[in-house]
């Protein structure tokens, strides 16, 4: 196992949910923490410690997105107008590692990261290999002519796991699609009940 498949269970096992709600998930084996301590009765949070575990739920689902870059979404989700909660959501979906995940090209957040990584997509024509990259509303999104090919592309697309959300239309035969606007949190298919509203809380402290 590599040491990104390590990391991203030890996510879900630290969370304590299966947060991309896949039938592999170590969860369904160990339900308690990684380490020798991940046994130990848990306490009862604290609303720091609550807080603090909405944030992290939100960061490992995108891929455990660097904090640095969190607090930046975050920023960015204040400065618009609007609720600040739902800001947030819709810049994370806008990325393109989250698109192409949702567009079921890629198995898992990770996955769709590095298959943009490695120069796999075009955004209207253009190769973009930028996985925070910030997709707009009616922008299209394919895999590269000599990409479609892949197993790792067709079984993602093939996999009965997901559906595609309604804000997104896919082609799967040509491997294109549309980002055809922003969702609200009640649109985003999350396995698991995620609340940006305690991340906002968290970082307005």
């Amino acid at each position: 196992m590599t040491k990104r498949a390590e990391s991203k269970y030890k996510i879900n096992r630290r969370l304590g949910v299966n947060l991309w709600g896949r039938a592999k998930s170590p969860l369904a084996k160990r339900e308690y923490g990684p380490g020798q301590h991940g046994q130990r009765r848990k306490q009862k949070p604290t609303d720091f410690g609550i807080q603090l575990m909405a944030k992290q739920k939100l960061k490992g689902y995108y891929g455990n997105i660097g904090e640095k870059q969190f607090r930046k979404y975050y920023e960015e989700a204040v400065r618009r107008k609007g609720d600040t909660s739902e800001n947030l959501i819709e810049l994370l979906e806008r990325r393109l590692d989250a698109v192409i995940y949702r567009m079921k090209l890629a198995v898992t957040p990770f996955a769709a990261r590095q298959f943009v990584n490695h120069g796999h997509i075009t955004v209207n024509g253009r190769k973009v290999n930028i996985p925070s990259f910030l997709v707009k509303d009616g922008d299209v999104i394919e895999v590269k002519e000599k990409s479609k090919q892949l197993t790792a592309v067709l079984d993602a697309a093939q996999s009965g796991e997901r559906d595609v959300p309604e804000y997104i239309q896919v082609d799967h035969r040509q491997m294109k699609g549309t980002y055809v606007r922003a969702p609200k949190l009640g649109d985003v298919p999350y396995p698991v009940q995620m609340e940006p509203n305690l991340v906002v809380e968290f970082y307005s402290r």
